[in-house]
């Protein structure tokens, strides 16, 4: 481990002692003019230390094409989905500018598709057919302490009819039968019916639990005299007859407190062919920053995420049937705090980091463990380090999947905390007891460190922030290689822009890595001047597209079941080394849990490659891949898009 380590830092050392030594033969003064900065770009544009480090390039999109892209995802087409909704952005809201992108990184090109509903803080996975699933996003944007003018807060709606439901439009009002304040509910609310209870054993009629609905709330007008300090009963304006003595609102303080996020129900399948979003029932909950995490049977589960009043969805999972385009809940609750990183398992149940993205209490849902979710059966993992220091925390299943070993990366205190770790550690699930252990570390602590997995089994960890959202100008401007079979970093070419809160990376069908966002809170030390989001993307080619040559692959298949071959041709075929299908990212808020790179089995003759898929459907979950074929050097190919149905 120690001496292959060792010659790489010898090399990256030799070769940057060879550029200033050739350098220094020049006169002085010349040297001198030549300056620092222009002596870095001279050097890092050496093709022996692109070989060895890898290069960093910006791409700036023409001005009308720009946008604070929060969400990312490679298509099966080759392209990246590039969504911003409203981008972090209040006046984008207000005016119901919602904006989506499609970029083909090997043209160039860069078209706007209409985007339906506020996608901003989304959840996203790849589905078997090649679509990609979106759902949530917001419903309104958070209010600071300061900025509430009227209170506000959640209603409870009762009905105690038996028999029918009632709705209630927006614009209803609510008056206190103690306090006399009147308060108007900002959307419409559905309240079911009541439910009849009876007694099981003479099967007499009990009593009506009554239906209830949730409504967000406000009161008619500003100021603090008309915030309430305790649970009242509330009338319903406007409602005569059995429906006034039936229907009736229960609200706990009403106050001029912050006001958090809200979430939106809606769904859509984002379509790669006819590139638009196509609409789908919507989720039963609300949802402002959830996972959705890929099943063995091919559904998915949506987890966690503020709901449409601003709280902590209470552990009401739901799982999407693509079949059927329709939610259903899970029979048990969990809870976990938003953007929770979720993977399964070749076994099929869930393993859960503890790594996180946002909101949440600190001591609820964040300990690591394995999930099943059928049963609700919860197995905690111990021995994670910096524990308290899992939000914004990167996770990411080491390659190949087959191992099941995953690394957690960085992060920090829970909220706006100034903590951060430089730790990662790593858990192997396979083991007799698993349990954490540290990996390498990193040289400071960081939030929202970027992680892709690359087609020769390393991973590049890039970015990132000591502090919450960049402040006090400390954006990490450092990459690193890790090697999983030497558990060791390598550092690289220093990426030239800062990327932290609202950031992730792609891995390209070509090798090659996008970054894309960020969106610093300052933008100097002195946290004094407002930051700006960061709408340039970037792109790290890394050092095994700086060789001689790549093996080519073409032809096969473009299906393959699991447990059947495929065979394709190279001319490279008897050098080949590794075959990985690896599955294309969706990437938002340090979050990525649909990327995994899988080893075939295969053999080679002449010049054709036979490889063979796992017939695992937890390990290989139905969808599109990039399978690429590596050389004994250890460069890739470019990928060929494989279908495991």
């Amino acid at each position: 481990m120690k001496d292959r380590a060792g010659r790489r830092r010898a090399r990256r050392f030799a070769i940057g002692t060879a550029v200033v030594v050739a350098l220094a033969g020049m006169n002085g003064p010349w040297l001198y003019r030549f300056g620092t900065e222009k002596y870095h770009q001279y050097k890092i544009n050496q093709p022996e230390y692109k070989a060895a480090n890898g290069k960093w390039e910006i791409v700036e999109f023409p001005e009308e094409y720009r946008q604070n892209t929060i969400h990312a995802a490679l298509l099966r087409t080759g392209k990246v989905l590039l969504v911003a909704g409203s981008g972090n952005n209040q006046d984008n809201f207000d005016d119901k500018k919602f904006d989506t992108r499609i970029w083909d990184p090997v043209k160039g090109t860069i078209k706007k598709v209409p985007t339906p509903a506020d996608l901003f803080c989304t959840g996203h996975t790849q589905l078997a057919n090649g679509n990609l699933l979106i759902a949530g996003g917001t419903k309104r944007y958070e209010k600071l302490k300061g900025d509430v003018t009227k209170a506000g807060g959640l209603m409870i709606v009762h009905n105690e009819n038996p028999d029918q439901p009632i709705t209630l439009p927006a614009g209803t009002k609510f008056t206190g039968k103690e306090n006399g304040k009147t308060f108007v509910s900002k959307d419409p609310v559905l309240v079911p019916r009541a439910k009849k209870v009876f007694d099981p054993e003479t099967g007499a009629f009990v009593r009506n639990d009554p239906g209830l609905g949730r409504i967000y709330v406000e009161a008619q007008r500003s100021g603090a005299k008309y915030e309430t300090g305790t649970q009242d009963n509330y009338r319903v304006q406007g409602l005569s007859g059995t429906d006034a003595r039936n229907t009736y609102g229960i609200a706990q303080k009403l106050a001029l407190d912050k006001k958090d996020f809200q979430g939106i129900r809606d769904a859509f399948e984002f379509d790669p062919v006819a590139e638009k979003y196509i609409k789908v029932d919507p989720m039963h909950e609300a949802r402002w920053y959830p996972t959705l995490t890929t099943l063995g049977d091919g559904k998915i589960l949506s987890v966690s995420g503020l709901d449409d009043i601003g709280q902590l969805v209470p552990g009401k999972n739901e799982i999407y049937d693509p079949e059927t385009k329709g939610w259903t809940y899970t029979d048990k609750v969990r809870q976990f705090p938003t953007y929770p990183a979720l993977f399964l398992m070749q076994n099929g149940k869930i393993f859960y980091s503890g790594a996180n993205a946002g909101y949440g209490p600190d001591d609820v849902g964040r300990d690591p463990g394995i999930w099943d979710v059928e049963t609700n059966k919860f197995t905690k993992v111990p021995g994670l380090s910096d524990a308290d220091m899992l939000e914004t925390a990167n996770t990411v299943l080491l390659p190949p999947a087959q191992d099941e070993k995953y690394m957690v990366i960085g992060g920090g205190g829970v909220g706006e905390s100034k903590l951060s770790s430089e730790k990662t550690r790593i858990i192997d699930l396979k083991a007799d007891d698993p349990r954490f252990v540290d990996g390498p570390a990193m040289d400071k602590g960081t939030r929202y460190p970027q992680a892709s997995v690359l087609p020769d089994d390393s991973v590049l960890v890039s970015g990132g922030s000591e502090d919450y959202r960049g402040r006090g100008d400390s954006n990490v401007l450092q990459a690193r290689m890790y090697h999983p079979d030497t558990n060791d970093f390598e550092r690289v070419a220093d990426p030239l822009v800062g990327r932290n809160y609202h950031s992730g990376s792609i891995l390209l069908p070509d090798g090659r890595l996008m970054f894309f966002g960020s969106d610093s809170l300052y933008a100097d030390k002195a946290n004094t001047k407002p930051g700006k989001f960061e709408q340039r993307i970037e792109i790290y080619t890394p050092p095994y597209l700086y060789r001689d040559s790549r093996p080519d692959l073409s032809g096969g298949p473009k299906t393959i079941a699991r447990g059947d071959s495929g065979t394709f041709t190279s001319r490279a075929a008897s050098t080949v080394k590794k075959v990985r299908l690896i599955r294309p990212s969706a990437s938002t808020h340090v979050t990525d849990v649909d990327q995994r790179s899988i080893a075939l089995d295969f053999t080679a003759d002449g010049d054709k490659l036979t490889v063979t898929v796992p017939e695992n459907k937890n390990l290989v979950q139905s969808g599109w891949y990039m399978m690429f074929v590596t050389d004994g050097e250890g460069t890739p190919s470019k990928a060929e898009w494989v279908r495991v149905p």
